[in-house]
């Protein structure tokens, strides 16, 4: 079996992936809260994941992995939205999460195994809480509950920030019922206007990061396999989780391994609507962006992956131009999906999800013509969208152009260069722009 290693933020290093259970390798990903669209940052841990849950099932088969994302849809946020719209919560958070998977399937993403609601699980919340109460590690105060962060030991162990720099990062808010100032929120009051349940503590609604250990312990237990998402979510998000379930279910770790993609900007800055680079994954696909045209989600896939997911990656219009022009030679040169992918393209991403060095392996690929294996690798990395380009060129036609291309490869390697370059004209000549790289050479139509 291919083995994998992936890099651990509890750990800072990279380690060799064991399930719990290789029959059920279980994953958990923090989904999006839904009040608005998401935008195209929210889309790196959805494609990230999604690269991570493919090649799981790849190595244990389909039916032995368990992904869970979840959907936020109980948060002030929301609450502050569905007000100043004017319409309820739960016509906000539906049609926010159809357009959501709308979005992420445009994006080549599969469906993860599991989508829980937080709503749905305010009792394994409940639970938890009253546990956390019981060990002493939570207290109740003024219809609030929170945890009591002196009480674990070794809080902060993900993160490893500084008592200051944990106080600046959670925001704290200064609150006469709190007993220590880092304290956070496990359930808080609602209003009559606020969403709220019935809870030993009176009417209420759960702190944010309750929810995702109640969700991740209903569907995949006390200790599960892989935690992920964007390293924004390391402190307090994660920190807090971690808190919250190993105190809870006295386990020494939530999950065996914690994964976190890096940050992403446009065109070289932050993405904020003050700057107005504020782009959502919906208007890149709808043409109301970049340029005012609509992208492929395969093109928007392609371009994300061209980044190693732990570095930090600039999102630009040429990248995008450069990743369609990639993308339209690989369908133009790939056969069918039915074979194995190529072993140097699962062993690189074995190798902590290396998609930069999976994708100089399609490069490759197709500079030796092996169609199958390049379609079949394709479809590995959720890129086999042949609906897009495959089409566009004649098979005659491209047989010609390659047989162009390769007499003027051999003529290049015996420095006949007037034969070269005679070559090349002709090529051009035909339409064809060509490219010599270090993968070889590559071609498309002209535009």
């Amino acid at each position: 079996m291919t083995e994998l290693r992936f890099y651990d933020t509890l750990r800072r290093d990279k380690v060799a992936f064991a399930p719990i259970d290789p029959a059920r390798v279980r994953m958990y990903v923090c989904g999006p809260t839904v009040y608005d669209y998401a935008h195209i940052g929210n889309a790196r841990p959805i494609l990230v994941f999604d690269v991570l849950f493919r090649l799981l099932r790849h190595v244990y088969g389909a039916d032995h992995v368990t992904y869970v994302r979840n959907i936020t849809d109980v948060d002030d946020k929301i609450n502050a939205r569905a007000a100043e719209r004017g319409i309820t919560i739960r016509q906000l958070t539906e049609e926010t999460n159809a357009v959501f998977q709308d979005d992420v399937k445009a994006l080549g993403a599969l469906a993860p195994t599991v989508q829980p609601r937080a709503t749905e699980h305010i009792a394994e919340m409940i639970a938890i809480i009253e546990r956390l109460i019981a060990s002493g590690h939570a207290y109740a105060a003024q219809g609030h509950v929170l945890f009591s962060v002196p009480s674990m030991a070794d809080y902060g162990k993900l993160s490893r920030r500084s008592l200051d720099e944990m106080i600046a990062g959670a925001r704290v808010d200064v609150a006469s019922y709190k007993k220590d100032e880092m304290d956070f929120v496990l359930w808080k009051p609602s209003s009559a206007a606020e969403p709220g349940w019935d809870s030993p503590w009176g009417r209420g609604r759960p702190g944010w990061h309750i929810e995702c250990s109640a969700m991740s312990w209903k569907h995949l237990g006390e200790t599960f396999d892989i935690h992920g998402g964007g390293v924004d979510l390391v402190f307090p998000h994660h920190e807090n989780e971690i808190a919250q379930s190993c105190c809870a279910f006295d386990r020494p770790v939530m999950a065996n391994v914690w994964m976190h993609n890096g940050f992403l900007q446009v065109e070289g800055d932050k993405m904020s609507k003050s700057l107005g680079n504020f782009v959502t994954i919906h208007e890149l696909l709808h043409g109301t962006s970049f340029g005012g045209r609509s992208w492929p989600g395969a093109v928007l896939r392609l371009a994300m992956l061209r980044t190693h997911y732990r570095q930090p990656i600039d999102w630009t219009a040429k990248a995008l131009e450069e990743a369609e022009s990639a993308l339209r030679r690989f369908h133009q040169a790939a056969g069918s999906p039915d074979g194995a992918p190529s072993e140097q393209l699962v062993a690189a991403l074995a190798d902590d999800l290396n998609t930069p060095a999976a994708l100089a392996e399609l490069h490759a690929l197709r500079a030796a013509g092996k169609a199958d294996r390049l379609a079949a690798s394709l479809a590995l990395l959720g890129l086999w969208t042949p609906q897009l380009y495959r089409a566009e060129i004649d098979p005659a036609f491209a047989a010609k152009v390659d047989a162009l291309i390769a007499a003027r490869l051999d003529a290049r390697k015996a420095k006949n260069w007037a034969e070269s370059d005679r070559l090349r004209d002709e090529l051009v000549a035909l339409g064809v722009a060509i490219k010599d790289g270090k993968d070889g050479t590559s071609w498309e139509m002209k535009r």
